[in-house]
């Protein structure tokens, strides 16, 4: 069963003063030296010294003694039928996964789509784009970062790029791994949780052959972070372990619908892993694929489908990969699946959930991970 500790606490964008983490803060070290200061040394009535008791932790300082969790859902687009769910009520799109993803301080998913309503589309066989209510049904939803580093993130070219960018920063929600240069689209998203620091970056080893140029950021160029491009990837992990407790990379990677990871997966996992990422997640088969341990690091290496057409047995499982952590140790990780009804994921209940994560414990027999 999942050992999941967290509450309800939305992070602060690195672009915004992170004000709420600096009180809190304040309020815990007020507290501890309040109760520093009660367990000295008092003079009793007869003049002999006595250790008066210490004083509990207020709950501003039991707060802060929390670790940090993380939450990381898989592939999401505004198609079909979500498509339809979205036009009538933002809001209510992921009304049934929400409360999962509000347990987490940190909730990461892909989204998959430009959010336009200009440019051209690519010249590939499927292209997505969804109106700006779509980053309104992701906040709504309890989603706090959005990664569009992805091989439908500039679908309708850079101005879709410009608009899908200009909707996020309106709506208030982050977005990493894309940029109108390199140095954005690999900077990562940073936030302070309890005193803890934590970046996610944003990247995509799924291009196709043809747009792989067209789509990549570069110095003066708008574009996608490229895990392709290994020495870049690995050069911003690096410049944000530096700087953070936490370092996540979150990757669209993996071929569809293979149930295990591909060799190139393995690869960039343990790059990233040595590079000094402590959480690794991700996906892009269209299938859930496993998770575990990696030395220190926790490798998620297929979310799944999440906000999604499909109607096949696979293509519907889908669920929430839990990560709680302290600076790098990751203290647990647990799967809360799901199942896709009509384009969104509702959570399972009662042996159907017991049997899915007994299943989704069984995909790591052919990733290499331990427990």
């Amino acid at each position: 069963m999942l050992a999941i500790v967290g509450r309800n606490r939305r992070p602060t964008s690195s672009r915004f003063v992170p004000r709420i983490a600096k009180l809190t803060l304040a309020v815990a070290v007020t507290v501890s030296m309040a109760a520093v200061l009660v367990g000295t040394l008092v003079e009793d009535s007869g003049g002999a010294a006595a250790h008066a008791r210490r004083a509990p932790l207020g709950p501003a300082a039991q707060d802060a003694a929390k670790p940090v969790v993380l939450a990381f859902g898989g592939d999401v687009h505004f198609e079909g039928a979500v498509g339809v769910r979205l036009r009538a009520a933002p809001r209510l799109v992921l009304a049934s996964i929400g409360p999962v993803l509000r347990r987490a301080d940190v909730a990461v998913v892909n989204l998959e789509t430009a959010v336009t309503a200009r440019g051209a589309p690519a010249p590939k066989e499927y292209v997505f784009r969804a109106p700006p209510s779509a980053f309104s049904a992701l906040r709504a939803g309890g989603v706090d970062v959005v990664s569009m580093a992805n091989n439908h993130g500039m679908d309708y070219g850079e101005a879709g790029l410009r608009d899908s960018l200009a909707a996020a920063r309106r709506t208030g929600v982050p977005v990493v791994g894309i940029g109108l240069n390199d140095a954005q689209a690999y900077r990562p998203f940073r936030t302070t949780v309890r005193g803890r620091r934590v970046a996610v970056i944003g990247a995509t080893q799924v291009l196709d052959d043809e747009l792989i140029s067209a789509w990549t950021a570069g110095p003066d160029k708008p574009g996608l972070a490229s895990a392709k491009d290994v020495p870049r990837l690995l050069q911003a992990v690096r410049a944000a372990r530096k700087t953070s407790d936490t370092v996540v990379v979150f990757l669209h990677w993996g071929i569809e619908l293979e149930q295990c990871p591909s060799r190139d997966q393995r690869t960039l996992a343990r790059e990233l892993v040595a590079a000094g990422a402590d959480i690794v997640a991700g996906g892009h088969a269209h299938r859930v694929q496993g998770a575990g341990r990696m030395g220190k690091a926790l490798v998620g290496y297929g979310l799944g489908n999440f906000v999604w057409y499909g109607t096949s047995e696979l293509s519907t499982q889908t669920g929430v990969l839990l990560v709680t952590v302290d600076g790098r140790r990751v203290l647990s990780y647990g799967w809360e699946p799901a199942r896709i009804v009509d384009g969104t994921p509702r959570p399972l209940a009662s042996a159907e959930r017991r049997a899915a994560i007994s299943s989704w414990h069984s995909l790591r027999g052919c990733t290499g991970l331990k427990p």
